[in-house]
């Protein structure tokens, strides 16, 4: 058996390592068109959205599905929908566009939204919402407040909702900052709708505000024994 020459032998070599080279460019092209308009990933930092997203869920969130399809194969790849009450959404929170929030659509453009003793009415009618949920018992009435923040997170509105905007709400009704508080949310400002749980683990409730090295550090080694495998690959809805 002859010896390979050895200037076959490096254009071989070449050969295999431009193919190795295309691959991973052509890999981390696509990737990086996923990441920045197909899919945003995503950390659920606080209790706001309970018991249906907890602190410490990873999600990948679907940019696309509100978004107005350009051309007839971006319409069949990847199939949109009109948003509606009822959907999570990660939106620009209004008061900060550097941070992005999720929540619940409750009430939709045009439509009268009233809180009564925890219960949403819209145009004057009980909505239904099994997702929702209330660990304070104690209804505040508009009489017995203390502060305007206190009054609002049972008794509300009624307002309109104006149009091209969106009233959201996190389900754990109790403890969530949402539009009671802050006002509605632009439509121009959601980014898109929680698709997958990629990752979750048991998190510290206060873990997000813990940005330095050693905290970093530690949340790293604790991912794996506090992880909840149980949530893994879970469809949001």
């Amino acid at each position: 058996m002859t010896e390979e020459k050895p200037i076959a032998k490096k254009k071989r070599e070449k050969s295999v390592f431009r193919e190795y080279f295309e691959l991973i460019a052509e890999t981390a092209v696509f990737v990086f068109f996923v990441m920045t308009f197909a899919v945003q990933a995503f950390q659920i930092p606080t209790g706001s959205m309970e018991p249906t997203l907890l602190v410490g869920d990873f999600l990948l969130v679907n940019k696309q599905i509100y978004a107005a399809p350009t051309t007839f194969l971006d319409r069949l790849l990847l199939p949109r929908r009109e948003l509606k009450r009822g959907d999570i959404v990660v939106f620009k929170y209004p008061n900060d566009m550097s941070k992005d929030y999720v929540k619940r659509v409750i009430g939709l453009p045009g439509e009268t939204l009233e809180i009564k003793d925890k219960d949403v009415l819209i145009d004057g009618r009980p909505v239904e919402e099994s997702y929702k949920v209330h660990n304070d018992t104690h209804v505040i009435a508009k009489k017995d407040y203390y502060n305007y923040e206190d009054a609002i997170r049972d008794n509300y509105g009624p307002v309109t909702i104006p149009a091209g905007h969106l009233f959201a709400m996190g389900d754990n009704r109790d403890n969530s900052h949402d539009s009671r508080y802050w006002g509605f949310i632009p439509l121009t400002y959601v980014k898109g709708r929680p698709w997958v749980i990629y990752f979750s683990y048991k998190a510290e409730r206060d873990a997000y505000q813990k940005t330095d090295l050693k905290d970093r550090l530690k949340r790293l080694v604790s991912f794996i024994p506090k992880a909840r495998w149980g949530r893994l690959l879970k469809v949001i809805r």
